[in-house]
């Protein structure tokens, strides 16, 4: 029986405003309506830290299953052919892929949770770590990883967080920046660690699970004679024969800091942002406010986007907190499709609870769009006929579509699936509805590792479409003018710079008091600058409209600069001038190009049998030409280290040149964004829909 966990009208007016604005050029301060007396600072009296969470889930929760995880029974390897084209020509490479056999989910429960903890922090402490001390979790998502940040957390030692994908530079400095004593790591990430531990000189401890080859153990105990190497079953065993007693001296404090989270910084190297142990129990007292009603014993949560980000790691904590069984996947075994003789996490695990990006939405949709097309045309037209009489809410027929139709698409995922969750950067529209009408209910948040993943989250009873939702009940949120762009707290509907400030809110960067003390990030009464730019909704809601500084966020959460882009590739000979455009519910960006109308001509005469003797306008509209600009450009974008995300996806040829006159650069000969995405928004709108 589907769980029904809404309550109509709890949400009142959405948000309201608390006061006046404070000067001109800001809007009023709003907070949500269920909490515009004061800002949630924890779920309930007497929970201040993390470790509290742990003590009360325990306490409360008891035996119940907590954590889930599935191991690693065998690995296929199975051969395939890819068609590659190299030089020109294509060629057939055969290539090697592996697949994971898994067991069933094996659980323990809260209780033994809490056990784990304390002999991994009796080990720890054993071994010689300080609350000075700040110890790295450099690993994928795992019960593991949770043991290890709530050991440290409970011996008031801060965690420093990297994200299982970094490379040797990005583990370098997130090692070395906060001077980490030790870290976690996986056996297959040791590798990666054993490159740069020369450069880490303030490692001492290394902690690992899985199985490392014994060559590889005594290698990294052999890179300095400070380093000791244990695997986590070795701490917790080292743990387990201490007393529990000196624990008590160690506890934290609301204001310890609890974790330095890396931000993936699109500048330089990431930033540090200082989470602590009040600002991480603020948020779950916020969650817990907004969404606690719809967080029960009977629902289940799959977790596998990395617990580096802050998305995933507040997502983890509130579970622990209600008690809800929390199942761990691996983005590599979802599906069936990816594992062999068995079945992928999605349907082992029956989860009805679920949060993604962006991108891991899109490849569901895609997922379900190939399988419908792949199934003939007969079934494409009852699964294309069974959405629209769902989208429109033909009675009758649209709860037949629902369950003959759908059911089979929703058992893709396990068949639980209730509410899920989008956060990281933007859906788009288009995804929300159609995942929305074949699967289930997807809500959008918005938040930073500033403020623990909060400002925004859209609660089931307040469903729609292009909108992150409500300010959460530990933040409040004013518009700050953005006068060059027209985004005024005046307009209707209000628009501005988002401007957050409460208790999930960070005081500021590790180690960078250049940032912290930068008036356009921390304003100096309390107030952060996000840098995006939001619109207040007539229904209380927030929407996310722009970027102050250009920078775009894409699908997958990354952002791109787009006048870095721009800058490289200008270098492309066929260019005279370029816009680089992006969404964020895009993967990738498209130009705007003006041609460079001689070494155009020249390279199209190269061309047989083709007219290069056609005017400007008509060469612009020819889709081979517009082919030809975009290889061009990207092979300049591939020399110059571009990655992926990066690449322009598509061309859009004008042979009309921008002037001051025309409006779409500046006097000093810069590009008007905004205006040229207006002038080209049909051709835009074309090239994202093909």
């Amino acid at each position: 029986m589907p769980v029904h966990t809404n309550k109509p009208g709890y949400f009142g007016k959405g948000s309201v405003e608390i006061g006046p604005a404070a000067g001109p050029g800001e809007g009023p301060i709003r907070r949500i309506a269920i909490s515009s007396e004061s800002l949630i600072t924890q779920p309930f009296e007497g929970i201040k830290t993390v470790y509290d969470v742990l003590e009360y889930s325990a306490r409360t929760h008891g035996t119940r299953r907590a954590l889930g995880w599935r191991d690693i029974v065998d690995i296929h390897e199975e051969e395939k052919e890819v068609k590659k084209v190299v030089g020109g020509k294509e060629v057939t490479e055969k290539k090697k892929w592996k697949y994971f056999q898994l067991s069933d989910y094996k659980y323990i429960n809260f209780i033994e949770l809490k056990d784990a903890v304390s002999e991994i922090a009796r080990g720890l402490v054993e071994i010689g770590v300080t609350s000075d001390d700040v110890f790295n979790i450099f690993s994928q998502t795992s019960v593991n990883w949770q043991l290890m940040a709530n050991a440290c957390g409970s011996i008031s030692t801060t965690i420093a967080t990297a994200y299982d994908t970094l490379g040797e530079s990005g583990l370098t400095h997130s090692l070395n920046e906060p001077e980490c004593v030790g870290l976690f790591t996986n056996a297959e990430l040791l590798p990666t660690l054993y490159k740069v531990l020369a450069n880490t000189p303030s490692i001492k401890f290394v902690v690992y699970d899985g199985e490392p080859s014994k060559n590889l153990v005594g290698d990294i105990n052999a890179v300095r004679e400070s380093i000791q190497v244990f695997s986590i079953d070795e701490i917790r065993e080292l743990g387990r024969s201490k007393p529990t007693e000196p624990l008590k001296a160690r506890l934290p404090k609301p204001e310890t800091m609890a974790c330095i989270m890396y931000t993936s910084g699109s500048t330089g190297p990431p930033k540090g942002v200082c989470i602590t142990h009040a600002n991480l129990v603020a948020s779950v007292g916020a969650v817990y406010k907004l969404l606690g009603h719809h967080l029960t014993y009977d629902d289940t949560y799959l977790a596998y986007l990395p617990l580096a980000h802050v998305l995933e790691y507040i997502v983890e904590l509130i579970m622990l907190f209600v008690g809800m069984t929390s199942g761990y996947g691996r983005v590599k075994t979802l599906t069936d499709a990816s594992v062999r003789q068995c079945k992928g996490d999605l349907a082992a695990f029956q989860p009805s609870i679920m949060v993604g990006v962006p991108a891991v939405w899109e490849t569901i949709r895609k997922g379900i769009v190939a399988k419908v097309n792949a199934g003939g045309t007969v079934r494409k037209s009852v699964f294309n006929g069974a959405m629209s009489l769902k989208k429109n809410g033909v009675p009758v027929l649209s709860q037949v579509a629902d369950s003959v139709v759908l059911k089979n698409v929703r058992a893709a995922t396990g068949g639980r699936l209730r509410i899920t969750l989008s956060g990281g950067a933007a859906l788009s529209h288009e995804t929300q509805k159609f995942l929305d009408t074949a699967l289930v209910m997807i809500l959008q948040g918005y938040g930073m590792t500033e403020s623990c993943g909060m400002c925004a989250i859209l609660p089931p009873e307040m469903m729609r479409y292009s909108s992150v939702g409500l300010p959460v009940p530990s933040i409040e949120i004013k518009l700050l003018d953005v006068k060059e762009a027209g985004y005024l707290s005046t307009n209707k509907p209000p628009q501005g710079e988002v401007c957050i400030r409460g208790p999930s809110v960070t005081k500021g960067y590790y180690k960078r008091p250049d940032l912290n003390n930068d008036e356009t990030i921390f304003t100096k009464d309390g107030w952060l600058r996000t840098g995006d730019v939001g619109q207040w909704n007539e229904d209380g809601t927030l929407s996310l409209i722009d970027r102050v500084k250009n920078l775009v966020k894409l699908q997958g959460g990354e952002y791109i600069a787009l006048e870095r882009l721009e800058s490289t590739y200008k270098a492309c000979n066929y260019v005279g001038n370029i816009c680089v455009h992006a969404t964020p519910d895009a993967k990738q960006p498209i130009a705007i190009i003006i041609p460079h109308e001689v070494h155009l001509r020249h390279a199209l005469q190269n061309i047989s049998g083709f007219d290069s003797s056609r005017s400007l306008p008509e060469l612009c509209h020819d889709p081979k030409v517009a082919e030809l600009v975009l290889k061009e450009c990207n092979a300049i974008g591939k020399k110059n280290g571009f990655k992926p995300m990066e690449i322009l996806q598509a061309v859009i040829l004008t042979p009309e040149e921008w002037t001051p006159e025309n409006g779409l650069v500046t006097a000093a000969q810069k590009i008007q964004r905004n205006k040229i995405a207006k002038e080209f928004a049909k051709e835009i709108e074309q090239v994202y829909k093909e």
